[in-house]
């Protein structure tokens, strides 16, 4: 499918993130700018066929709690807090690259999304589920409070805090109609990995027949808007469409309408390979 990056979570046998899978997770998204892809959307899912992720490596976990991360050298407790802290800022930078990229990128789960999972989807723009999907935010059944992105995502794209809370408190296992319930998601797509997947991959073409101008500059407007008042939104979106409005995609797109025929948008970067 032209202009649509299909990104699959491979690591035996529950996807489950050690240090080095979630470093090259999110190098990968930063990749599409840094190497100038000519991607327009992307979509996420798990090669595994039995679900999407179980959550953190649980071996890495425990290095972290103890400092193994940074070699077997003993530290007083301020130098080992700060070791922490920079473990947490690197796995949050990591996970948050879907939010980074500057393209739309559409989550396509089944099966089992746990712990770490709900943190990788909420970064996602659109979130699909497979019938029979079971989600838990897990952290607080391994003594810590969820602290790589869901815990600061889902009040904001979430309509149902009490239902959200619930779960985060409980560490209860939902049901992808609770998730549909909470806004988490925004589809529930019958069948299993097979047909979710074909759901996102069939979105991700649509957009991805867009201007890229456009559908960058919503992204980027559309996460300012979250976190600002309408009144800096307004103001943000005024000096971005300033800009934004010398593009070739607008005519292009004109002409292409009186012709009818699809438009030809350039790519939003040189390739640098």
């Amino acid at each position: 499918m032209p202009h649509v990056l299909h990104i699959e979570l491979s690591r035996n046998p529950v996807n489950a993130f050690s240090a080095e899978f979630r470093r090259q997770y999110g190098a990968l998204f930063d990749r599409i700018v840094s190497e100038g892809r000519d991607v327009h959307a992307a979509v996420l899912s798990s090669a595994i066929p039995k679900l999407f992720t179980a959550g953190i490596d649980l071996t890495d976990a425990a290095k972290i709690t103890t400092g193994g991360l940074h070699g077997g050298a003993k530290v007083d407790s301020a130098r080992s807090s700060l070791a922490s802290l920079q473990d947490i800022k690197d796995f949050h930078y990591a996970i948050s690259a879907p939010e980074r990229c500057p393209l739309p990128v559409i989550v396509a789960v089944h099966g089992l999304v746990f712990g770490l999972g709900i943190d990788i989807i909420s970064a996602c723009d659109v979130r699909y589920a497979a019938e029979g999907s079971q989600f838990s935010i897990k952290e607080v059944d391994i003594g810590l409070a969820a602290d790589v992105g869901t815990l600061a995502y889902l009040p904001k794209i979430t309509g149902n805090h009490s239902l959200m809370r619930e779960m985060a408190y409980s560490a209860a296992i939902f049901s992808v109609a609770d998730a549909e319930r909470m806004g988490l998601i925004s589809r529930v797509v019958p069948g299993g990995h097979t047909k979710v997947v074909a759901a996102a991959l069939a979105l991700a073409g649509v957009i991805s027949g867009k201007s890229p101008i456009a559908v960058s500059g919503t992204k980027r407007i559309l996460l300012h808007s979250r976190d600002h008042s309408i009144a800096d939104n307004l103001e943000y979106t005024a000096a971005w469409n300033a800009a934004a409005l010398q593009t070739q995609d607008i005519p292009e797109a004109l002409v292409a309408v009186k012709a009818r025929r699809a438009p030809k948008f350039a790519p939003l970067w040189n390739a640098k390979l």
